[in-house]
């Protein structure tokens, strides 16, 4: 496991919980105060804070998509359905898919430069799932392993990161 240090390139202030139930509404202090919901989407974010990392599966039987979803949906894009939550065994280990350095990162990202950023596949997920890699230099087919902020999280992606496998 990453020390704190290591996994943790965030370098602005935790966003504060306004609303816990039924959604998730997060003031992000920025320049300006954005206040938002990810509605449908809330137990993804609790979810990082706790250490866990959920996806989506397509609740109706009768539909064609049977993989996981990550990021997730809150409806089937195939059928329209509600989607139901799955915890992703752990620990998460995915294989880097292909990856970018960020040397400069726009207004309002809060990641010291330069970083990379990964697309993860993971087993038994239907799509590519997109994070950063909070040390090291990676390369294709590296395997690498989910990492959580649970101490004072952000309530924001910023929560996961990838290390190094192994």
């Amino acid at each position: 496991m990453a020390s704190k240090k290591e996994a943790t390139r965030y370098i602005g202030q935790p966003a504060k919980v306004l609303q816990a139930e039924p959604a998730l509404v997060i003031e992000w202090p920025r320049s300006l105060a954005h206040r938002h919901t990810y509605g449908k989407l809330s137990p993804f974010f609790k979810g990082l804070g706790q250490g866990k990392l959920l996806a989506t599966r397509c609740s109706n039987s009768s539909c064609a998509e049977k993989g996981l979803w990550l990021p997730p949906r809150a409806d089937c894009p195939d059928c329209n359905q509600p989607m139901e939550w799955v915890e992703m065994p752990q620990p998460v280990i995915g294989t880097v898919h292909t990856y970018a350095r960020v040397e400069y990162a726009g207004a309002g990202v809060e990641l010291t430069t330069p970083y990379y950023q990964v697309d993860v596949e993971l087993p038994g997920v239907c799509t590519i799932f997109k994070g950063y890699l909070a040390y090291g230099e990676p390369t294709i087919g590296m395997k690498v392993k989910a990492c959580f902020r649970t101490e004072d999280p952000t309530n924001t992606i910023l929560d996961m990161c990838w290390i190094p496998e192994g």
